[in-house]
């Protein structure tokens, strides 16, 4: 194998087993977490549940897909363990990124290539990468291997002197021949309240939503100020309540909660976990309680954030899993939040519904949906980030997709704008194919064309 020889899923699962290994991270945790992420990449090319099927180990279609589903959400933030990683200033946390970001490269092998799943991995490269700190070159877009995209969604970008250098990509490929530990980076630091209360300003919109994260941190300093005078104060509870339709910013705000916590000192590490009822429910009763402790443990000193949380409600093992939570959530209340999230009406009932939850969720912050112009502000800002520019006619045709997609309560909102750059990378990679020494400028120029395409157009 050459260096310039791109990596099978197999081999790229390997690589990330290899450098999981050296941080502590078990070798099933990190092939799972791997091989969902590449299914999510890959879930929309013809012939890859077999493909992948084969790379992991077996399989059957529906296995492929409801891997897909987990890891559906990495495709735009990091993944568990990698945030865990950056978290605890991990000196790992680079090198698994590198590894999570070689995983995303190699799923655009599985089944019969599309646009769609190339768009797919430049962001869920990005967003691995990104979160470690670590920032990658696009490649020339007649190849697989992903493009960097940024997923910060914020009103203001950083110039392009200021970027760090393309990371040392080979350091995931000498995994598989010789394992990990080559070099480590340096530590990620810990980030002050100031500099995450300034991205949170600088996210595009949810005025709202910055009002009140403001108001909890005022709260919190006071009361922690006041404890630390020998004053008595109230217990606030930290937990929160998060409703909005999808897209709208929760896990991003999520995050910044997470560190904002920690750099407050009320938490210890300040990782965000991000779960749905399949990662806290199990298939029989007494197993889904220890199911939900394990994934509470992963939790601690940071965020759980449950995602539709109201999914937990209507059968005993969701009501096994409340429970557990609840209790966790007692045993473990000075060093773990709990944030739920979901549509405004079912939240509202899923925390009445339980005591133990009620007394708990104090604290509802609503996002709203984003409004035109933001979400024409959030498709350029998340091109500009990663070196590309859309076209004025490439704005104006988003507006008009825009103007014909029904706003129901399962408008994608940011997704939306973020899927549409997805498959607008896709599709200038494949227009770009036929040019055999493109210039910078059509490198980089994303047009109206761009934006038409879909997976109907995809090359076979």
């Amino acid at each position: 194998m050459t260096s310039a020889d791109p990596l099978t899923l197999d081999q790229a699962l390997e690589a990330l087993v290899a450098v999981a290994k050296s941080a502590g991270v078990g070798a099933q945790t990190a092939r799972s977490e791997g091989s969902a992420l590449a299914a999510a990449v890959a879930e929309s090319a013809p012939g890859a549940p077999a493909d992948w099927a084969n790379a992991v180990g077996g399989g059957t279609s529906r296995d492929f897909f409801e891997a897909a589903s987990r890891g559906r959400r990495w495709r735009a933030a990091p993944t568990a363990t990698l945030g865990a990683l950056v978290a605890q200033g991990s000196a790992v946390g680079a090198p698994y990124a590198q590894a999570l970001a070689e995983v995303a490269s190699a799923a655009c092998s599985l089944g019969e290539p599309t646009m769609r799943v190339i768009g797919n991995a430049a962001v869920a490269a990005s967003a691995q990468l990104t979160a470690a700190g670590l920032r990658s070159t696009p490649p020339p877009p007649t190849g697989m291997a992903p493009p960097d995209l940024s997923p910060a969604v914020s009103s203001s970008t950083a110039p392009s002197s200021t970027r760090k250098p393309e990371p040392d990509r080979q350091l995931t490929r000498a995994a598989v021949d010789q394992g990990a530990g080559q070099a480590p980076p340096k530590p990620v630091n810990r980030r002050s309240v100031e500099e995450l209360l300034a991205e949170l300003d600088a996210l595009i919109g949810l005025e709202r939503v910055k009002r009140e994260i403001h108001r909890q941190v005022a709260i919190l300093r006071v009361e922690r100020l006041r404890a630390d005078a020998g004053m008595k104060s109230p217990t606030i509870t930290r937990h929160l309540v998060f409703t909005g339709n999808p897209g709208t910013g929760k896990t991003t705000v999520a995050r910044l909660v997470s560190g904002i916590y920690a750099s407050l000192g009320l938490l210890s590490q300040g990782q965000l976990i991000e779960v749905d009822r399949s990662e806290l429910v199990a298939g029989y009763l007494g197993q889904t309680a220890v199911k939900t402790t394990d994934v509470v443990a992963k939790a601690a000193g940071g965020v759980l954030f449950i995602d539709e949380a109201y999914s937990l409600t209507g059968d005993q093992y969701g009501t096994e899993a409340v429970d557990t939570l609840v209790k966790e959530m007692e045993d473990r209340r000075e060093d773990l939040v709990v944030i739920v999230a979901g549509y405004p009406a079912p939240m509202e009932a899923f925390v009445a519904a339980n005591p133990g939850l009620a007394s708990r969720f104090r604290t509802t912050i609503e996002f709203d949906d984003y409004t035109d112009d933001e979400l024409v502000k959030i498709l350029s800002l998340l091109a500009t980030d990663s070196d590309y520019e859309l076209t004025p006619q490439a704005l104006a045709r988003f507006r008009e997709l825009l103007s014909v997609t029904t706003r129901s309560s399962t408008f994608g909102n940011g997704r939306f704008a973020r899927n549409t750059l997805e498959a607008a990378i896709g599709a200038h990679a494949w227009r770009l194919r036929v040019v055999e020494a493109p210039t910078t400028e059509q490198l980089r120029e994303l047009l109206a064309e761009d934006l038409d395409q879909d997976d109907q157009g995809d090359p076979a």
